[in-house]
């Protein structure tokens, strides 16, 4: 759900394509973080001491939020171009935090989306400049799976003088 911004905060909404999740999708990224828990590796221990939907293969949390990251990586530019336009700030200084909250469950077959907003908020009293993105990672049900935002910082501009 879209905060009301407090004045002289700027939004910009987004919304990206849609992800279909396979069963390779969830085995690679268990297996390049090392997630080698029996959760996400033994079926028999998962249809044996699991229940209800989990008692079937499931994406671990972590996944969620890189696939939500993934999504909007195609569109973050222009979204930062349109939420910096007329503004000064320094150079990227790249993501400084992530809070998140996962709300469901992620399984093959599903296809997700994000739909969020980028919020520039005014800058620190160093100069550094602040953007959150919220991200809402929400299923083909229509349901909310995950609820995160990234903030990511801009440095303060170098002084300019003059060689003269």
């Amino acid at each position: 759900m879209p905060i009301e911004a407090p004045a002289g905060v700027r939004v910009v909404p987004f919304r990206t394509h849609n992800r279909t999740i396979t069963e390779t999708d969830i085995v690679t990224f268990v297996n390049v973080v090392g997630l080698h828990e029996p959760f996400f590796i033994d079926m028999e221990y998962i249809r044996e001491n699991m229940t209800g939907a989990h008692r079937s293969r499931f994406a671990p949390g972590p996944i969620i939020i890189s696939l939500g990251m993934g999504l909007l990586a195609t569109y973050v530019q222009g979204i930062i171009n349109q939420v910096l336009e007329g503004r000064e700030v320094g150079p990227f200084g790249g993501m400084t935090g992530v809070q998140a909250r996962l709300r469901g469950a992620l399984f093959p077959g599903d296809t997700i989306h994000v739909e969020g907003e980028a919020r520039l908020l005014p800058k620190t009293s160093r100069g550094y400049t602040l953007m959150e993105l919220q991200h809402l990672v929400i299923n083909q049900r229509g349901e909310t799976i995950a609820d995160f935002t990234e903030t990511i910082t801009f440095l303060p501009q170098a002084n300019s003088r003059s060689l003269t």
